[in-house]
């Protein structure tokens, strides 16, 4: 498989998980999570949509890099795996936090997907750098999430 249609899979894999997301939160956004008590640093609602478009693409060019490294190793296989589980962790927080309208759900499930951001981060540094200088802006956003996620859950 060439490079470009890596490249593509890459960031569709990572695009989809936000639409799926976006499919819990798009009617929540606008009467649920506006009638909640928020802290006073949580950004407008309208900042959301854009900075977790540039995230998805961010985190599919670190799994293309990683994707695009000929080098076969435990560490890549490893990655690909807790990539994975970070990616569904993610989309689950959506399901949890907006579809069901739990909070509480959607913190337990956000401090799992801190921990394996992190982890993911691990094993992209023993394979590239730059693969892992994508993922810094994501795991920064979603531990401000945390904190927000944590916030709500105290006021509510």
């Amino acid at each position: 498989m060439n490079n470009l249609i890596k490249f593509i899979i890459s960031i569709i894999i990572c695009q989809s998980a936000g639409i799926f997301g976006s499919l819990f939160s798009f009617e929540a956004v606008p009467v649920w999570y506006s009638s909640l008590t928020k802290p006073d640093f949580a950004p407008p609602n309208w900042i959301f949509a854009p900075t977790w478009i540039i995230l998805y693409f961010l985190m599919g060019m670190s799994l293309y890099l990683v994707w695009k490294n000929k080098i076969k190793s435990k560490d890549r296989k490893f990655f690909f795996i807790m990539f994975g589980i970070q990616l569904l962790l993610n989309t689950i927080w959506s399901f949890f936090f907006f579809g069901l309208k739990s909070p509480l759900l959607g913190l337990i499930d956000i401090l799992f997907l801190d921990i394996f951001v992190i982890i993911t981060m691990i094993y992209s540094r023993s394979i590239l750098k730059l693969a892992t200088i994508f993922l810094i802006p994501y795991l920064a956003w979603i531990i401000f999430a945390t904190i927000i996620n944590y916030k709500i859950v105290i006021l509510n």
